[in-house]
């Protein structure tokens, strides 16, 4: 099983640069680990989104880490093997997928392309 590349959005970058750094370590293994198959169940650790809150998030994935209450929404470029960060968020669901809908506003059906920068930590 081979990694994807994971790329991130700016917006995405900014909130995970202002994570405390203990929390950072987690959400970073966290995205390694679904890295490795981001595909849905039963291919990989993918959670769709589909339609949350009255947002069309089909094409996004979550990964939710409830112990410390962050938020990672993803898409792939499915081409190219990328898994694109494009929300980390310490904020409730709702909040969240209102962010990820405004991003994919912002970049369209991009937001499924190799369009952001590299995720390095």
């Amino acid at each position: 099983m081979s990694n994807w590349k994971i790329k991130i959005s700016k917006e995405a970058e900014k909130d995970f640069d202002n994570i405390d750094g203990s929390v950072k370590k987690q959400v970073f293994a966290g995205i390694l680990k679904v890295s490795k198959a981001p595909l849905p169940a039963p291919d990989g650790y993918g959670k769709p989104l589909g339609n949350k809150g009255g947002n069309n998030l089909t094409g996004f994935f979550k990964i939710k880490y409830r112990d410390i209450g962050i938020r990672v929404v993803y898409t792939l470029a499915l081409d190219k093997k990328i898994m694109n960060i494009v929300v980390i968020s310490e904020r409730d669901d709702q909040y969240c997928y209102d962010l990820a809908a405004k991003m994919y506003e912002k970049y369209g059906d991009k937001i499924f392309e190799d369009i952001f920068g590299k995720f390095e930590y």
